[in-house]
């Protein structure tokens, strides 16, 4: 373990706010973990940060900041069908994308370039272009904090939903994930209902292939989200929101473009892009804080943006939309 204190933040969240945190401990193995929980997360505030990608320091973090950097990609069983894989809380997850492309393993090509670690995948249950993680988690590691004590869950254990998981719900800030197993496909198949994807497979006349559907998602990413080296977000800041039908239908009577799609239970799931964009935020920029200008759904910091330059925009974002639609938007984002 590694302990600094009084610690920059700027370069752990992708916003680039520069915030301190008191104490910031790595953690460079797993076995470290139990140590790491015994000394510095029996007491309050803490907070296990991955890659900072899905976070926003809305001030300096007067407590513990504790990192998971350690690394790892090993393949637990194989056959002829699957293969399972266990990855270390602390590797980059594009890295595990370009390891499944070079070794032929489907299932989560469509997330190629979501930025973050492999920890923080099963928190969120990241999703995109018709994937969710959760398709592919075959079970979780790690410690909980208030018993210090292992645990393991299945898939089913897990409970995830849209951008949900047992450890946003009654393991939120209660457990280190220390490694995601993987249970991938051996076997050729693509999940391409999207239609962008398809689209642009089709145009570029790319043959169907993980490399080729891995760089297609880089590019629709790229055309459509900055790059927080460049300039600095958190991506997608709020959550697609989910309505009943009848108030979908209702809305199409008034906005007839109203991208929709189909939800569980019958609801159906909005664009929260769309939706911000048709109440004027698209592109919009207050101070040093905005709207991107290709994906409303992506607040920014365009240099020297405080926090509460971010979370005005947000405000008013979830205001204008609830009045144009009688939506309240849900926030992605961590707000710490």
């Amino acid at each position: 373990m590694k302990l600094f204190e009084n610690h920059n933040l700027k370069t752990y969240n992708t916003f680039g706010m520069e915030v301190f945190a008191r104490k910031f401990v790595e953690i460079e193995t797993a076995e470290e973990t139990p140590a790491a929980v015994a000394e510095y997360l029996q007491q309050w505030p803490y907070y296990i940060l991955g890659g900072g990608s899905n976070t926003l320091f809305t001030k300096d973090f007067d407590g513990t900041i504790v990192h998971p950097v350690f690394r790892g990609i090993e393949r637990m069983e194989e056959n002829g069908d699957n293969v399972l894989l266990r990855v270390a809380a602390g590797e980059p997850w594009d890295n595990l994308i370009q390891y499944c492309i070079r070794h032929e393993y489907y299932g989560i090509e469509n997330l190629t370039a979501i930025p973050g670690l492999v920890g923080s995948a099963p928190v969120q249950n990241i999703g995109a272009y018709g994937v969710e993680v959760k398709d592919t988690v075959y079970k979780v590691q790690g410690y909980i904090l208030s018993t210090r004590n292992p645990f393991g869950l299945s898939n089913a254990d897990c409970r995830f939903g849209y951008r949900n998981s047992i450890f946003k719900q009654t393991l939120k800030n209660d457990c280190i994930i220390t490694y995601v197993w993987f249970q991938l496909s051996k076997r050729k198949h693509f999940t391409l209902s999207y239609q962008g994807l398809a689209k642009a497979l089709e145009e570029r006349e790319l043959p169907l292939t993980l490399h080729s559907v891995s760089e297609c998602v880089r590019k629709i990413r790229d055309t459509k989200l900055p790059d927080p080296k460049i300039v600095g977000n958190g991506g997608s800041f709020f959550k697609n929101p989910v309505v009943p039908v009848e108030q979908y239908q209702d809305l199409l009577t008034q906005y007839p473009d109203l991208v929709a799609y189909d939800a569980p239970k019958g609801l159906k799931k909005l664009s929260a892009g769309q939706l911000i964009e048709k109440a004027g935020w698209k592109g919009k920029r207050v101070g040093n804080a905005g709207t991107w200008k290709n994906q409303a759904l992506v607040l920014v910091n365009h240099g020297g943006a405080t926090p509460n330059d971010v979370l005005n925009i947000a405000d008013s974002i979830i205001n204008d939309v609830n009045k144009l639609f009688n939506i309240t938007l849900e926030m992605e984002i961590n707000r710490i």
